[in-house]
């Protein structure tokens, strides 16, 4: 009796982490993330494959789905970063922590639109790095869309 009951705890025991497993890898792919996982300051680096040009800057995300965007790219003359506020927009974070996020750019001198860049992205890290890509750029002084070839990666500034 006691060897069978001795067998049976055991398979119990390495059967319950298996199939928690087996029901997890089946699941709603719900790893806790939301607009509350991107809060704080993060530096980014951008490579844009279509037109040649590299891009540094920091993004301010408020954790409610709004963030402000600084950035210097690469070919200003003399080097400085854009005027604060010149860059806003907003984003969503799913609980899989993957989501989306419009940047609305505020160019002087340009008309409205003044230009829209849509991002898809990957939050990893615990929310301490995003792995970008631009799925869509309305550039400034232009109503259409264009296709682009750019990704970004931004990392946590400061810990919480």
């Amino acid at each position: 009796m006691k060897s069978w009951l001795f067998q049976g705890m055991l398979t119990a025991a390495i059967a319950l982490p298996a199939l928690s497993g087996v029901a997890r890898a089946g699941g709603t792919d719900d790893y806790g993330c939301s607009n509350a996982t991107l809060k704080g300051e993060y530096a980014f680096g951008v490579t844009n494959l279509t037109i040649p040009q590299v891009v540094a800057g920091i993004k301010v995300f408020d954790g409610n789905g709004n963030l402000t965007q600084r950035d210097y790219i690469g070919d200003s003359v003399p080097a400085e970063f854009a005027p604060k506020g010149q860059e806003r927009g907003t984003y969503t974070v799913n609980p899989d922590c993957t989501g989306s996020m419009v940047i609305n750019l505020n160019v002087p001198g340009a008309p409205p639109p003044n230009g829209v860049i849509q991002i898809l992205f990957v939050i990893s890290d615990g929310g301490r790095h995003i792995h970008e890509v631009v799925s869509q750029l309305t550039p400034p002084f232009s109503s259409a869309p264009e296709p682009v070839q750019t990704s970004a990666d931004d990392w946590k500034v400061a810990s919480d």
